[in-house]
């Protein structure tokens, strides 16, 4: 049933001082209009929730539908801790010093927390917008259509994550491979074409070089499921 309720994609980002970090989230919605509020849910154990909990603001930047899978794992199977999340990545500062992503986004906002809500594992912060933009006209990425189209996986610390089922009462059985690291599926019938793997190609015939579109682990990573 929950599968059901609608979300977006986003990158919620935030710093402390000089240091950045973001993440992708899917649970961001509107809460007012005059003055426009939002809110975002955010995990605990993120290093995102440190940065916001510190400075009280947070940036997000929307993205579109178009998005690579890679992209989106670099953001959203990825520890800041570990990780400069912004190398390689266009980015501008706000005003508020929050970064937002200039690659994949259709438009940004930034929103000075105005409350929190413990919610357990994670924490609604309730915001106040305080800056807008554009960076180009498109489709925004659904999480539906992330799921059912470009068939990305959900981390265990999102809010809405699930463990699905792996074959659907009515599909068709084929062999598909889990990747180990971050439950992303391989799927034969879609494959992988962001990456240049035509539909209906076998995991087995895979070049021994490809490796998960989300987290960039190595075919040795997956296994059957």
């Amino acid at each position: 049933m929950l599968h059901n309720l609608s979300y977006g994609l986003y990158i919620i980002s935030a710093c402390n001082g000089a240091f950045l970090n973001a993440q992708i989230a899917n649970v961001v919605f509107q809460i007012t209009s005059n003055p426009p509020k939002v809110a975002a849910s955010i995990n605990k154990e993120n290093l995102t929730y440190s940065f916001i909990k510190k400075s009280k603001e947070f940036a997000v930047s929307i993205l579109e539908e178009s998005t690579p899978l890679g992209f989106i794992g670099k953001f959203g199977f990825k520890s800041g801790r570990e990780t400069d999340k912004f190398k390689d990545v266009n980015f501008k500062r706000l005003s508020s010093g929050c970064p937002i992503v200039l690659d994949n986004a259709i438009c940004y906002f930034s929103a000075e927390v105005v409350e929190e809500f413990d919610c357990g594992s994670h924490v609604l912060f309730l915001a106040r917008l305080s800056e807008t933009g554009f960076i180009k006209t498109g489709r925004l990425m659904t999480y539906e259509y992330y799921h059912n189209v470009k068939h990305g996986t959900t981390p265990q610390a999102a809010p809405t994550f699930l463990r699905e089922e792996i074959v659907r009462k009515g599909q068709k059985a084929v062999q598909r491979y889990c990747c180990r690291v971050c439950n992303y599926v391989y799927n034969p019938e879609a494959a992988d074409p962001d990456n240049g793997i035509k539909p209906n190609t076998a995991f087995e015939g895979l070049p021994d070089n490809w490796v998960c579109p989300v987290c960039g682990a190595g075919k040795g990573q997956f296994e059957k499921e």
